[in-house]
């Protein structure tokens, strides 16, 4: 029996480490065989124990080598030239790429034959073969980072009392049967590689910043901070009729945050650029990456039509009650601004989706009415018959002490440390209060 290294031939004289590389890159390619008690030059030396030899190899299989991969090996004791050697028929492997379980999946872990030899496969490689193997759907493919913390989506799910355990991360498909995160995982881990870039610009278009942030993190993490980024600069304005004041965000709540989850939940997260939020003086613009799915038309979804790109995500935001019925969204949006002039205006490309949300109060900047802000402070006696706002609970309770501090506007309004830290950042901004000291001995000081 002549044997000699190939493509598809491995010779080995004893079991070593490198035995599971071999292994690993069969499996990865078109299969091979593996024939342990032969030298290099295909000098048979043969094995004193081929039953030993044959469970050593399975034991170094079973726990080293990700996702399992001994149904793909035959192990056989074949006897030449007076000698015992095991051959170790290795198939191509469905569930490809195989990989070190320590090394995870990354070229250091994962191995392709290449002519006579068994080399690190690139990155290119491996996403190819998840490709292959798990489809083109980027949240069910498993991710190439495997090492993952879920640290705000736990705190997430314990704030809305749902179990967030193995059993909940494999029914949600964040983990596979094998243990193997997926995409999905990825995407609301800490080490979440999407972001989202926002920026606030003077007047109405880009030539002035005033300011710009990317958020990172988890998807869950992402929202909670880019709603709180947009809502300190929601501002309240309001028109007075007689002794009843009406008060108006700049944008609707609902609106925003059906927008912002819009944005989210059916982003296309194959590609790596970022999500963007501009806002204008007179307007916020959402963009996603991401056109409209094959076969769906803007009027579909006006209707309110939903085909998810993330189904598995939108169940988890689901599961959160973060999304109430899928398809609702755009619906709800529209509803937001049913009694306002300008309604949201959606624009659509091949690889993008833009939502642009108006400001409702942009006519008074422009001379058409009086902000909230200064109507709190030329009229508060305006409002003596209807409940007090929750600024000018506020403004009140700074003008009786003389000062006021976020553990004080904690107890009155009954809020977060969060909450009213943004109520007092506005309040700020619009000129009510103006802040003393740093840290923890920061107080408020009414405006006379």
């Amino acid at each position: 029996m002549l044997l000699q290294e190939s493509e598809t031939v491995e010779l080995k004289e004893i079991v070593v480490e490198d035995v599971k590389k071999e292994i690993i890159a069969f499996a990865n390619c078109e299969g091979g065989k593996l024939y342990i008690g032969v030298k290099d030059d295909g000098t048979v030396i043969g094995v004193d124990n081929p039953d030993f030899v044959s469970l050593q190899v399975s034991n170094m299989v079973r726990d080293a080598i990700k996702p399992d991969i001994t149904m793909f090996l035959h192990y056989e004791t074949i006897e030449t030239e007076g000698r015992k050697i095991v051959c170790i028929d290795i198939q191509r492997g469905t569930d490809r790429p195989y990989y070190l379980a320590k090394k995870g999946l990354r070229p250091i872990g994962v191995y392709v034959r290449q002519g006579y030899s068994s080399v690190p496969a690139t990155d290119n490689a491996i996403r190819s073969m998840i490709k292959e193997t798990d489809g083109d759907r980027f949240e069910t493919m498993r991710c190439l980072n495997q090492e993952l913390t879920f640290d705000a989506t736990k705190k997430e799910f314990g704030r809305r009392n749902t179990e967030f355990g193995l059993p909940q991360m494999q029914t949600l498909k964040l983990l596979d049967h094998n243990g193997i995160y997926s995409n999905l995982a990825l995407l609301l881990s800490d080490q979440c590689v999407h972001t989202i870039k926002a920026a606030v610009f003077q007047g109405t278009d880009q030539t002035v910043f005033k300011d710009r942030r990317e958020f990172t993190g988890s998807l869950i993490q992402q929202l909670n901070d880019v709603y709180d980024y947009i809502d300190f600069r929601n501002q309240t304005r309001a028109t007075i009729e007689k002794l009843w004041r009406t008060d108006v965000r700049d944008y609707p709540e609902a609106a925003v945050r059906e927008t912002l989850l819009n944005l989210l939940v059916h982003r296309d997260y194959s590609f790596s650029a970022s999500a963007l939020i501009s806002i204008y003086a007179d307007r916020i613009e959402f963009v996603s990456i991401g056109g409209l799915l094959p076969g769906i038309d803007l009027e579909d979804i006006m209707v309110g039509l939903s085909v998810c790109r993330n189904q598995y995500l939108a169940n988890v935001f689901y599961r959160l009650r973060l999304i109430e019925a899928y398809g609702t969204g755009i619906g709800k949006i529209m509803k937001a601004y049913e009694h306002a002039e300008e309604k949201p205006v959606i624009e659509t490309t091949k690889n993008a989706f833009k939502i642009i949300l108006p400001n409702i109060n942009a006519k008074y900047d422009a001379g058409g009415g009086m902000p909230y802000a200064s109507l709190i402070r030329e009229s508060p006696a305006v409002y003596a018959e209807e409940p007090d706002s929750d600024e000018l609970k506020v403004l009140k309770l700074a003008r009786r002490q003389g000062h006021v501090a976020r553990n004080d506007v904690e107890d009155l309004l009954e809020v977060s440390a969060s909450t009213a830290s943004r109520i007092l950042r506005r309040m700020v901004s619009d000129n009510l209060l103006r802040q003393r000291g740093k840290a923890r001995s920061t107080i408020y000081i009414p405006v006379r």
